[in-house]
């Protein structure tokens, strides 16, 4: 196992303490949903880097269902924009259930694209044309979002589509107030369909870092959304993703989030990652019970609450590279091999979890080979919190224990004392005043014999 899955560890700790809830139930009012594995239960995390991490059943396929309403506003908002758009579904939380009826009086816009009202205005808003059809759209930009190329769940279309007939309901009143700009039938089918797109909780942590990152796949690196639609997107989604459940939600977890009855669950760190979540029994409000915990649980234990802990601007990582590269190096052959074989990550700024996912992620890359060693200079950095110190303390104990030798530069201690570290990492960990004596240092134990 690589330093940087110290961020794994956390999603399996979570997964562990979580997995054996019971409390909850499937959907039953979509047939197909109840013949899900009530035990399914997977995490996942993508960061701006395009790095991802998981636990448990990440990899399991499922129906989006509302999960997919986001990412289908932005569709319609990148084809039309904000002002069209909100002349036909508001942005005001409804308060009130997934499949209530929120019209604003007077116009008969749906309350939000969130809810079921909104959703089917917005799946009807997507442009339609012949050489173009509707869903074709939909279906492309999900699989922009993800990353690769999704498909529908035909079993989950056939069941939505035989027992939804309150959503048919819905989209027939909305028409009746005039604020549905297309046929009823044909706009519930097409978002049955839009809700029947399967992925995993790998694609939509992918998913869910493409809106974090302003409109980007952190993966694919190709721009989906503008950036001003990405932003629109999680402001109504922190406001309304969780329905009646989201002022308690923001409030204890603090993320831009989406639930959906097939057991998934999105939240976003803006600039910093993408999260989700997969287990299909639900609570009242139709959320994930094991999601919503465990979710939440990450929130607290990592510092991902928005408004506790804000993004970091600036590149943490300034430096990745081998020993045998840098201006002090030896001009022996022997000596600048041993040189190669020592990596060197250098780091900026204050560290908080996003920062120092990346330090650990460029220490797994700055060598070539598992049986080297790396240098780790800390100069630059201004400040660590308690999560970046856990994560750094735990990413240097598995380099240890995987026996790639490690050496600090940290004049400030910024990864504590001495003594702590010891307890922390399971090592004395070398410290040095430059890069250049603690690469000479790892050089000549990779020297020594034995």
């Amino acid at each position: 196992m690589s330093a940087a899955e110290a961020v794994t560890d956390a999603l399996r700790d979570l997964h562990g303490r979580f997995a054996g809830v019971r409390e909850g139930r499937r959907a039953d009012y979509i047939p197909e949903l109840t013949r899900s594995d009530p035990d399914d239960f997977g995490l996942a995390l993508v960061s701006m880097d395009g790095h991802s991490y998981s636990a448990g059943a990440a990899d399991t396929p499922f129906s989006l269902q509302s999960v997919s309403k986001p990412f289908v506003y932005a569709l319609a908002l990148a084809s039309l924009g904000l002002e069209e758009v909100s002349r036909w579904v508001g942005a005001e939380p409804s308060g009130e259930a997934f499949n209530a009826i929120s019209l604003e009086a007077g116009t008969g816009r749906p309350a939000n694209a969130m809810v079921n009202a909104g959703a089917i205005v917005t799946t009807a808003l997507v442009p339609d044309s012949r050489e173009a059809p509707a869903f074709h759209r939909i279906l492309t930009c999900l699989s922009r979002f993800a990353g690769r190329k999704l498909d529908v769940d035909e079993d989950v279309y056939a069941s939505e589509s035989a027992t939804g007939d309150r959503n048919r309901a819905l989209a027939y009143l909305i028409r009746s107030a005039r604020a549905l700009p297309v046929d009823p039938v044909a706009a519930v089918d097409t978002y049955f369909r839009q809700c029947a797109v399967r992925a995993t909780a790998v694609d939509l942590a992918v998913m869910a870092a493409t809106l974090a990152h302003g409109g980007v796949n952190p993966v694919t690196g190709e721009r989906v959304v503008p950036p001003e639609v990405a932003a629109q997107v999680l402001a109504v989604m922190a406001t309304c993703g969780m329905y009646d459940a989201s002022g308690d939600w923001l409030l204890r977890v603090g993320l831009p989030a989406k639930s959906g009855v097939s057991g998934g669950l999105i939240a976003a760190g803006p600039a910093r990652f993408g999260l989700a979540a997969y287990s299909p029994l639900l609570d009242a409000a139709g959320t994930s019970v094991r999601g919503y915990a465990a979710l939440g649980a990450l929130s607290e234990r990592l510092g991902l609450h928005l408004m506790k802990n804000p993004a970091l601007p600036g590149s943490t990582v300034t430096l990745v590279t081998t020993a045998d590269v840098l201006p002090s190096a030896p001009s022996g052959r022997r000596e600048r091999a041993l040189r190669g074989r020592v990596g060197v990550v250098a780091a900026q700024g204050a560290l908080d979890f996003t920062a120092a996912e990346r330090v650990l992620y460029a220490l797994d890359e700055s060598g070539p080979e598992r049986a080297g060693s790396v240098v780790l200079d800390l100069r630059e950095v201004t400040g660590a919190d308690s999560v970046a110190l856990e994560l750094l303390h735990a990413g240097l104990s598995r380099l240890a224990r995987e026996g790639r030798r490690a050496a600090v530069v940290d004049p400030g201690d910024r990864l504590g004392p001495p003594d702590l570290v010891r307890e922390r990492t399971g090592q004395d960990l070398p410290r040095f005043g430059s890069r250049e004596e603690a690469a000479e240092h790892c050089a000549q134990a990779l020297a020594a014999p034995g």
